[in-house]
């Protein structure tokens, strides 16, 4: 095969969510009910290993589980490991409030004491990349690393560079990630308002590395455009019920993953996702389409 005939197309094979009150695409695409349980990491990954992570890395670590299992990655017990070789698989995580967190308290620890009164457990975490080296160092994905978090268009950017590093063939497959945790910190930044608490997460990968796997194919990765103008004909828009919060860096990730849930329910024409807004400090917006219409 030449270099000019190989498939660049990028198809999603995976997907998962957690959020109060939708754990599955299908749940996320209806529209979660009001009221839902807050998201509990260990009742998805047991309890060993959540010591001493933020909630935004303690969420990541289920959705990053939940998706490697969904596309046939990970069998259900974590020491088996994956099925495909480690360097295989990339992250590409999203999240704008994640270890906001931890970072207050070690600057507050900073101001009000001394450098040396910082916790030495929390220091490692303080780290911006910390949500996307830690699903890469759990679950051994030794592929290209990448954390975004550039406001309201991070989850699709995130998607985005994950689709260009497998067209480009850095890499056969991602596992992109967007969460946003709710905390104390979080709701005094959004002025009392709150975050999604949750999130969700894809597996990205070349048409070509999912057909020699036999995978399923979920949806397939259309366009992606950048400050473009608007487009409301491109595609049905999926809109996340204003009751779970802002979703900021895993907004993107949520309206991908509601797309596979409307694909899987039996939707043929594309979905678009839509971050950010022309007036603001950047817009983005993604085609995806159903597999069998591509």
């Amino acid at each position: 095969m030449t270099a000019q005939s190989l498939d660049t197309t990028v198809v999603v094979t995976g997907a998962a969510v957690l959020l109060p009150g939708a754990d599955t695409v299908r749940a996320l695409a209806d529209g979660p009910a009001a009221g839902g349980a807050p998201v509990e990491p260990a009742a998805h990954v047991g309890r060993k290993g959540l010591r001493y992570k933020d909630r935004a890395t303690q969420l990541g670590y289920a959705l990053t589980a939940a998706a490697l299992r969904d596309a046939g990655l990970l069998g259900a017990d974590e020491k088996d490991g994956l099925s495909v070789p480690a360097a295989s698989v990339g992250v590409v995580a999203s999240s704008n409030f994640g270890n906001l967190d931890t970072v207050a308290r070690a600057l507050d620890t900073i101001r009000e004491e001394t450098v040396t009164a910082t916790s030495p457990m929390d220091l490692p975490n303080a780290s911006s990349n910390v949500v996307a080296s830690s699903a890469a160092i759990r679950y051994g994905l030794r592929g290209p690393n990448l954390m975004v978090c550039n406001g309201e268009t991070s989850g699709l950017d995130a998607v985005h560079w994950a689709a260009t590093m497998i067209a480009a063939g850095r890499t056969e497959r991602v596992l992109v990630l967007g969460v946003e945790p709710d905390n104390e910190v979080v709701r005094r930044l959004l002025g009392g308002g709150h975050a999604v608490d949750g999130g969700a997460a894809l597996v990205l990968e070349s048409r070509t590395a999912a057909e020699l796997r036999s995978a399923t194919v979920r949806a397939v990765v259309g366009p992606y455009r950048r400050g473009a103008a608007d487009s409301a004909e491109a595609g049905r828009r999926w809109q996340l019920p204003e009751h779970l919060g802002t979703a900021s860096g895993a907004h993107g990730l949520l309206q991908v993953a509601a797309a596979v849930g409307l694909f899987d329910s039996g939707e043929s024409g594309p979905v678009q996702a839509v971050a950010g807004s022309a007036d603001g400090d950047a817009r983005a917006d993604l085609l995806l389409l159903a597999p069998r219409a591509a």
